[in-house]
């Protein structure tokens, strides 16, 4: 397939250049949306990381003539505008390229824990040699996974290396491996009880907003920690608030919230046995190469007429 002119973000046209046929037209967009050259006739998008909806919309308005667009985030959410799904265009994501990162951090999260690591931490600062926690083995411990996609199976191959008994949840669920039980929609609301380690790895869709909230925070035994590496309104913030205030369950992990950067006024940051990483855990130096690495893929797929990878269907919202 032919075509005449791509867009690319500004950060990732260096190495991109290279890779692409040599009379491929380029047009260079910035973080606002400013193109450096008339990008009516351009076929193809690939965005960059913190995508504003106004840079987004302005991209739009300047291509006309847009077919696919190419987004390095697995979520898609802040992307799905209606001026967006206007446009009918192939919408493929970054799917997979953050999961390594993400899983790491998320078996880090539950080690701290089950090894009382910010207290340690603590204890050192202070110069006091102290005994005695209730430190836990992870050998056993049931963990759920809220979302068992490519982030969630990465998860869960890690978590059984520890030898945790893993349970996942996915709209169409099938067995899959390191997973001890996968269930489908709201199945898991009655394995809650046996919980010790919830993950929310998600989309954000209208479905997920809310998922949880104070019914789902009140299911889980009172030593259960809740980790969300989703997307931040997936969890009822003030529910949480409450069920750490008052010890429904025994602590949490936010990698993402609502409102980012947080606000320093947040009562988030105030929270006992909460610990709030700011929206960094699918951090990487590998991510940007494998994000680079499956366009190219794709962009060879789309000249050959073959059938692109991670083409998010716009209507399920991932």
């Amino acid at each position: 397939m032919t075509f005449k002119k791509l867009i690319l973000h500004a950060e990732i046209a260096a190495e991109i250049e290279p890779h692409l046929p040599s009379d491929t037209q380029i047009a260079l967009v910035d973080s606002d949306g400013n193109l450096d050259r008339d990008a009516k006739d351009a076929e193809i998008y690939f965005s960059w990381f913190f995508l504003k909806p106004a840079t987004l919309h302005r991209v739009l308005a300047a291509a006309p003539q847009l077919r696919w667009h190419h987004a390095p985030n697995a979520g898609v959410n802040h992307i799905l505008t209606p001026t967006y799904l206007e446009r009918n265009l192939i919408l493929t994501n970054g799917a997979g390229s953050h999961a390594i990162p993400i899983a790491e951090f998320v078996i880090t999260y539950i080690l701290a824990h089950a090894k009382y690591l910010p207290e340690l931490y603590n204890l050192q600062a202070q110069r006091h040699w102290q005994r005695g926690f209730a430190i836990q083995e992870l050998t056993d411990a049931t963990l759920l996974i809220i979302g068992a996609g490519g982030i969630g199976q990465a998860i869960a191959q890690r978590a059984k290396a520890f030898g945790m008994r893993v349970f996942g949840s996915r709209r169409h669920p099938q067995a899959l491996p390191n997973f001890d039980k996968v269930v489908g929609a709201d199945e898991w609301r009655v394995l809650l009880p046996e919980v010790d380690y919830l993950v929310i790895a998600t989309p954000l869709t209208p479905q997920t907003e809310g998922l949880i909230d104070e019914t789902v925070l009140r299911s889980l035994p009172p030593h259960a920690y809740l980790i969300n590496i989703a997307r931040g309104a997936v969890v009822d913030e003030p529910a949480l608030i409450q069920a750490l205030t008052e010890g429904w369950i025994a602590g949490a992990a936010l990698d993402t919230v609502i409102n980012e950067p947080l606000p320093s006024e947040s009562p988030l940051w105030t929270v006992p046995n909460l610990l709030i990483t700011p929206h960094c855990s699918g951090h990487s130096p590998n991510v940007k190469q494998r994000s680079i690495e499956l366009f190219l893929d794709n962009f060879k797929r789309y000249q050959n007429g073959q059938p692109l990878r991670n083409i998010v269907d716009q209507n399920a919202g991932y």
